[in-house]
């Protein structure tokens, strides 16, 4: 793999390149983040409902048998 190296910062989400940098569109990228110490580690948020009217989709359906599973 051949190329050039940039240094950039992620600002609101969106990697920054230095000014002066252009790079011409569909250019393919690489993207290393270097190690971080534990307390910049980001983290997982659970995930949510995009509309909280589509719940009645997730509720669970309890079957109640009178026999054991055979084994």
């Amino acid at each position: 793999m051949s190329g050039r190296t940039f240094e950039g910062t992620v600002e609101d989400g969106q990697i920054k390149l230095p000014d002066g940098v252009v790079l011409p569109e569909n250019t393919k990228v690489y993207v290393v983040v270097p190690a971080m110490a534990s307390d910049e580690a980001s983290h997982q948020r659970s995930p949510r409902l995009a509309h909280s009217q589509h719940i009645q989709e997730f509720r669970k359906q309890v079957i109640d048998t009178d026999t054991d599973a055979a084994l």
